[in-house]
């Protein structure tokens, strides 16, 4: 279920459509200088998604100061890239929790699936289970968690703390990715450059 999840492509015009307003409101922000922000996007060529995708979904919004002597780089939280790694975010976040406690058969037909190597899926899930525990933002937000989550069974058991006794995947994993969205910038100071392994 989760990959025909993943290949829908009205799913990722949906975090579309998010990120835009997230970008909208990081533009309207301004600096931290006080200068305006000028737009400075980016194609990015995510993998693991549909094959038929909006080119509009593959850009990552950015923007830079407009003020001489500044010029900083802001780039807005997301939900559909996880930092500057290669994959959407949908499919590390659903890829890792469909590898966790599947026989190896079935983790061999997710990795053709959804084109990801067996070393990237480990990567990732060691990833949950050591460094995303050790984020700021978890280490903020874990303790509210009641009862506590699995953190073996991670990320699979953030997805269904979200949403509770709601069968909608599309809305848990939306929660879960805008939950998310302090690791997937280096302007939000969370060290999204080392967020996961490609």
């Amino acid at each position: 279920m989760y990959h025909k999840f993943l290949h829908d492509a009205s799913l990722y015009e949906f975090l579309l459509f998010i990120d835009t307003d997230l970008a909208r409101t990081a533009r309207a922000g301004g600096c931290r200088c006080g200068g305006r922000l000028h737009s400075a996007r980016y194609r990015r060529k995510p993998r693991g998604g549909p094959g038929e995708v909006d080119p509009e979904a593959e850009i990552r919004a950015s923007f830079c100061c407009a003020v001489e002597g500044c010029r900083k780089r802001a780039t807005p939280v997301s939900v559909r890239f996880l930092g500057r790694r290669v994959y959407w975010g949908a499919v590390v976040v659903l890829g890792t929790a469909m590898v966790h406690g599947v026989s190896p058969r079935r983790a061999t037909q997710l990795r053709q699936l959804l084109g990801v190597s067996a070393r990237t899926l480990e990567r990732w899930r060691r990833w949950w289970r050591e460094s995303f525990i050790e984020t700021s933002l978890w280490r903020s937000m874990g303790g509210r968690f009641v009862p506590p989550l699995d953190l073996g069974a991670l990320p699979a058991s953030l997805l269904e703390r979200f949403c509770p006794g709601s069968g909608d995947l599309r809305s848990k994993l939306i929660a879960t990715l805008r939950f998310l969205t302090p690791l997937t910038t280096s302007s939000s100071g969370n060290g999204a450059g080392t967020l996961l392994g490609r």
